[in-house]
């Protein structure tokens, strides 16, 4: 079986869904994982393909974040949010990235602090920084993983942080605390080596007055809503999960409000109203990371890890157990599957009729995604390039980011053709998010903003 372990916002990385009617300006805001309906796209407005970051070409503006963060940047208006850990007993945190197989945790017992910081996303000025949590980290972290994993979610009003086991907060616009839930000790790892602690990454989602969490830790995993007002708990459902970093989304329709979680015991969806599950199926990678996303009425779920390495296109209205047999490709709930070519960290995109698969190795797949027909299968990087970061687009064009802060551009469509390359020229294991026009990097201590 193979031990890579590769955590990040991609997820790990990775991300949360906010209410789509919130979004009253197309291609403004980007307020969770992933910006809007956590689908990884921005429209409206033309993007950059091309930057210099030494030279300053078309680079907006540069502000440094201390700490050590993979959690993405969210936009609401003109202000851009992100979040990070500051340890006192390393300047410099031990950080590995790239193609490797090692379990162990980091070893830190010293206080941090949990920052939240907010930007002028013109200028990149700071507008205000606050203390979120200061102490000593409950649940140690994997080399390649951060503290500050999960990325926030706002809806413009209210701003909702996730520090795993520091807790679930929620601040208004200037950064006062409007409430703290502290759900226990999250203990996130290799399920079959419990002592190798690798850290929370699951992001929150606010949908209307709920914010929505996914916990799948060691034991007692579940998932649950809280007003958004007040941090009251709306309900709780247990899952019978190993842990997880994958962040749950929201699906609305006229028949039915679900929240759907990827998982490897139990993927599926859940009443939005009471937690009910109502749709399930087990099978797939034992360690799912990528996030779920919903188009043209399938919910593509993809995870790798232990054997399998699966992607579902599982239908809207699916019901009861959609489990597939071994010899079942598609049944009721599942349109079609892939048995070996879904993706351990990096999230799907689906990307008007087109599905892009990228595994951790830089290996690209594109599918029909309505059908499951592949019209390609390429590499990105040199295939010692490691990828973690979720895919975003924009114009026509979708975004990789590689861990050394190679930033690949693919043109969108049936047929592969690469537009070039940038370097960020840091450590680059967040995603990146798109308003106006601009693209937005956190990278290994900076938040970058590009545009034309």
């Amino acid at each position: 079986m193979r031990k890579n372990v590769l955590f990040a916002a991609a997820a790990v990385t990775i991300l949360c869904v906010a209410n789509a009617n919130a979004q009253t300006d197309e291609g403004v805001h980007w307020p969770m994982f992933r910006g809007p309906q956590a689908v990884g796209i921005a429209e409206g407005f033309a993007t950059p393909t091309k930057w210099d970051v030494e030279s300053g070409e078309n680079i907006k503006w540069k502000t440094a974040i201390p700490g050590l963060g993979h959690a993405s940047p969210v936009i609401w208006g003109d202000r851009v949010f992100v979040v990070s850990a500051i340890s006192s007993g390393q300047k410099d945190p031990y950080l590995k990235v790239g193609l490797y197989g090692n379990i162990d945790p980091v070893d830190d017992p010293s206080v941090h602090q949990w920052l939240l910081y907010c930007l002028d996303k013109n200028s990149g000025k700071m507008i205000w920084e606050k203390l979120a949590y200061e102490g000593v980290p409950r649940i140690k972290r994997h080399t390649k993983s951060s503290h500050a994993s999960s990325t926030p979610a706002t809806n413009g009003a209210y701003l909702v942080t996730f520090l795993g086991s520091e807790g679930l907060f929620c601040f208004d616009f200037d950064g006062n605390l409007m409430w703290r839930k502290d759900l226990g000790t999250l203990d996130a790892g290799f399920f079959r080596v419990p002592e190798a602690q690798w850290g929370f990454a699951s992001s929150p989602m606010i949908y209307e007055n709920k914010v929505l969490v996914q916990c799948d830790v060691q034991e007692n995993s579940f998932i649950a809503a809280f007003d958004l007002k007040t941090g009251k708990e709306i309900w709780r459902t247990a899952r019978e999960d190993v842990p997880t970093w994958s962040t749950p989304m929201v699906h609305v329709s006229d028949k039915r409000a679900q929240v759907i979680a990827n998982g490897w015991k139990h993927i599926g969806g859940y009443d939005l109203d009471t937690g009910k599950p109502l749709w399930w199926m087990r099978g797939g990678g034992d360690i799912p990371v990528p996030v779920p996303v919903v188009a043209h009425d399938l919910i593509f779920i993809t995870n790798a890890h232990g054997g399998m390495a699966p992607i579902y296109a599982i239908r809207t209205e699916a019901t009861g157990d959609i489990t597939l047999e071994d010899d079942e490709s598609a049944n009721a709930g599942v349109a079609w599957s892939e048995s070996r070519t879904g993706a351990y960290m990096v999230s799907p995109l689906v990307y008007g009729d087109e599905l892009y698969i990228l595994k951790n190795n830089g290996v690209l797949t594109c599918f029909d995604a309505k059908t499951g027909k592949r019209h390609y299968q390429m590499r990105l990087g040199t295939g010692q390039t490691g990828f973690t970061a979720s895919p975003v687009a924009a114009n026509g064009v979708i975004y990789f980011s590689g861990e050394y802060g190679e930033i690949f551009m693919v043109k969108a469509g049936p047929e592969f053709e690469l537009l070039g390359g940038n370097e960020m020229h840091e450590i680059c294991m967040a995603s990146p998010a798109i308003s106006e026009g601009m693209l937005f990097f956190r990278t290994r201590g900076h938040v970058v903003a590009i545009g034309e």
